[in-house]
């Protein structure tokens, strides 16, 4: 990673693949970062330039790579170990960081705002939207877990519930994993289930967006 590369990353702005941070904040907020890109397409954050892309520099880039390195190590499981370069910028210092696409998704947040650790039922997961990080579903989390190369085989049958599912989505387009649960009348949780087991599939689509997810078929098979 050098000068013109720094230099592309910041023209192209940020994204679903790259993150500006002014300074090197808290291992916590900086573990949030890291984990949403690897549980989604891997990508880049670069600390000591602005939202608009203006080199403002970070202050000790020793201390700030140990905290880069804490936040991966202490507050991600599994753990995350990305590459890190230290450019120097018109006068300035930035620190690159690249985070790949994990096979090991998902990767949980295992702190808090005060910095102490949770319980396992506490923890979270996050990914990259657009070019915004935000904690994931329940059925993110799943497509996610499932995704794994060492996941077991999916098995899923056609029954009425997922024909009732189709001829909705046929003349509606979308639909939630609660509505879904009240148009069948079965709990939300078993509309989950098989609403990811679709996905898996690949007969139906997830979209995430900033506070809900809702589903629509991947192809027009059923029109």
């Amino acid at each position: 990673m050098d000068y013109k590369d720094v230099t592309r990353i910041i023209e192209e702005g940020e994204g679903f693949e790259v993150e500006f941070k002014r300074k090197v904040t808290t291992p916590e907020k900086i573990a949030r970062a890291l984990i949403a890109f690897a549980n989604t397409k891997g990508g880049h954050i670069l600390f000591g330039v602005d939202d608009d892309g203006s080199i403002v520099g970070v202050e000790s880039e020793k201390s700030e790579v140990d905290l880069i390195h804490q936040a991966a190590s202490e507050f991600c499981f599994p753990g995350i170990e990305p590459s890190i370069d230290i450019v120097a910028f018109d006068g300035e210092d930035v620190i690159v960081v690249y985070v790949e696409e994990s096979r090991d998704k998902p990767h949980y947040f295992t702190g808090n705002s005060n910095g102490s650790t949770q319980g396992e039922d506490e923890t979270k997961v996050f990914i990259r939207v657009n070019d915004k990080t935000i904690m994931a579903s329940k059925e993110v989390v799943k497509i996610l877990r499932d995704g794994r190369p060492d996941a077991p085989p999916m098995h899923f049958e056609i029954g009425e519930n997922e024909k009732r599912l189709f001829r909705y989505l046929d003349e509606h387009e979308r639909i939630t994993a609660r509505e879904f649960s009240n148009l069948v009348n079965i709990s939300e949780q078993r509309a989950s289930r098989i609403l990811v087991s679709l996905v898996r599939a690949g007969v139906v689509r997830i979209h995430t967006l900033e506070k809900s997810d809702f589903f629509t078929l991947a192809y027009d098979v059923f029109r």
